[in-house]
């Protein structure tokens, strides 16, 4: 099959003008100009674009598929606040609402280019959701316990847990991880604790750390809205009295102290009160970063300083974080959003779309380790690749084509997303193995419980 377009983006390259794509048996076996590789395989079917883009798909490092029906339903709310509604709607949620939930994001996330997902879940929801969609995902199981009695039995419950995900997972493209609960959700032992089971299965860890003001008065000073006043057995269930102390350092060595990094695979999600020291320490730990900068936003979280995560030479990747924060698992807003914010936070460090572009593939795929496989568009590489409509573009793509990328496309102009050689989605019409119209009536029918 050979996919041709006005552009071809190879990320790890200069754009192709009308250039196009070998693919055969999942991969990508050829890219070049579209007139020599129509000339070179003569007997492959070709399908055009047109005035379009071709390239990797998005890897979404960081979101929460399952919060999806939660869309609008805790709007407008900052972060402490907002937190406390997720948690308070989640409580109503049962097993089957949680994978409704996770479908409907997930058809989302592939009608918005999105190929690749990186997603902490408790239910296991985004795992069956993803494997049955055709999305290529790390799933991190999340593990808690507030009380030191039972950091035990969180570890040996999340070990269970991880080898049926990991048989569910076979044949998918799929996999396993492991994911500490939030810095105000646990005991601190369970940071060098998922490390060790991370070490012994061979998992790669995901850790939110550092993410808003009032986890970093938390840990630095044991005050704010996480504080023992607001652990009481209602709101958090049973917990050890008192559960915390002021630890007078930054969240980032404050779980640094604890293990937290000590195995090979690590991802911070959502760093942003973070100084020079901790960054120092990241790079020693080489761990990577997940920045989501629309929920920061929206939440009234901060921004991360993306610049010095960048000068600093740490492996970055784009997440659009929870639906229940930005309403919508889009990939395009989040790239548009972060150039913005950055460019106005670092005059001296001026962002580019290339940049961002590459945060979203490339840097994604790095982030997750997973660079030899997807990302890019490279010959042997899996053929996870999306197109993208410039024809509407309110630029001219003819000067600056990832420019009009990043700053005028949205998801209503992804023509196609294709993941592993196999089309699942292609403009308003998806092709995967799950009751599109079913999912979408039940999650309705959620929300409509959630509002009474």
């Amino acid at each position: 099959m050979l996919l041709s377009a006005k552009y071809v983006f190879p990320i790890i390259g200069e754009p192709i003008a009308g250039g196009a794509v070998l693919v055969q048996d999942g991969r990508i076996a050829d890219i070049g100009d579209m007139n020599a590789l129509i000339h070179r395989y003569p007997e492959e079917e070709v399908t055009d674009f047109g005035m379009a883009a071709l390239m990797p798909g998005f890897v979404d490092v960081h979101t929460r598929l399952e919060k999806s029906v939660l869309r609008g339903l805790v709007a407008d709310q900052p972060y402490a606040k907002w937190i406390l509604s997720v948690i308070e709607k989640s409580a109503r949620l049962e097993l089957a609402d949680w994978y409704d939930s996770a479908v409907v994001g997930g058809l989302d996330a592939l009608a918005g280019g999105i190929t690749t997902i990186g997603d902490i879940t408790s239910t296991g929801a985004a795992l069956k959701a993803t494997a049955a969609l055709g999305l290529r995902s790390v799933i991190y199981r999340e593990v808690g316990a507030m009380d030191k009695m039972r950091v035990d039995y969180a570890i040996h419950s999340a070990r269970k847990d991880i080898e049926r995900w990991r048989q569910m997972a076979e044949g998918t493209r799929s996999s396993v991880g492991v994911a500490p609960a939030a810095v105000y959700a646990i005991h601190p032992g369970i940071f060098g604790r998922v490390a060790e089971l991370a070490t012994e299965e061979s998992l790669p860890v995901a850790i939110r750390l550092a993410s808003s003001l009032e986890e970093y008065n938390f840990v630095m000073y044991g005050s704010s809205m996480f504080a023992v006043d607001n652990m009481d057995v209602e709101t958090r269930g049973y917990v050890e009295i008192p559960p915390w102390l002021p630890f007078g350092v930054t969240p980032v060595r404050y779980a640094l102290n604890w293990g937290a990094f000590d195995t090979d695979n690590v991802m911070v999600v959502n760093p942003v009160y973070v100084d020079e020291d901790d960054i120092k320490k990241m790079v020693e730990k080489n761990v990577s970063i997940a920045t989501c900068p629309r929920a920061n936003a929206q939440l009234g979280m901060g921004v991360a300083p993306l610049s010095e995560f960048m000068q600093a030479g740490l492996r970055i990747g784009l997440g659009t974080d929870s639906p229940a924060a930005t309403e919508s698992t889009d990939m395009l807003s989040e790239m548009r959003t972060g150039l913005l914010l950055h460019r106005a936070r670092d005059t001296r460090r001026f962002l580019d779309a290339a940049t961002l572009l590459e945060l979203a593939t490339i840097g994604g795929a790095r982030a997750l380790k997973m660079e030899d496989e997807i990302g890019s568009l490279e010959i042997g590489k899996q053929a996870d690749i999306i197109a993208i409509d410039l024809s509407s573009s309110h630029q001219s793509p003819e000067v600056n084509p990832m420019s009009a990328v990043v700053n005028t496309c949205s998801v209503s102009d992804i023509l196609m997303t294709m993941v592993g050689g196999q089309v699942l989605y292609e403009k308003d019409h998806w092709h995967v193995d799950v009751e599109v119209a079913r999912s979408i009536a039940r999650v309705i029918e959620i929300r409509t419980k959630l509002r009474s």
